[in-house]
């Protein structure tokens, strides 16, 4: 195998790896951070790859993180109610001693 073979393997490699932390829908620093730490590659190699995917397929990656924002707000959304239940129920638990 020629080097500039394995390099286009090794790339490939990393590549399905950035797009199966998409599928858990991770950040470019999280999947850097995961590939990292669980497949030694390094993190400039991910931010590498992840950046000419980016170039490559620019309206998927921008309804990819319009996705991630919208989900990240439903999720502060979600815990803001949950915490103003907690708090009706102290008040209301407070109020009934």
């Amino acid at each position: 195998m020629s080097d500039s073979s394995s390099a286009a393997s090794y790339i490939h490699m990393v590549q399905h790896m950035i797009e199966e932390c998409m599928l858990f829908k991770m950040s470019k620093e999280e999947c850097m951070e995961a590939l990292s730490k669980h497949a030694n590659i390094l993190p400039i190699v991910t931010s590498t790859v992840w950046k000419e995917l980016e170039k490559e397929n620019k309206e998927f990656f921008e309804d990819y993180y319009t996705k991630r924002a919208e989900e990240k707000q439903r999720n502060v959304s979600s815990e803001l109610d949950m915490l103003r239940k907690r708090m009706e129920k102290m008040v209301l638990d407070f109020n009934t001693k």
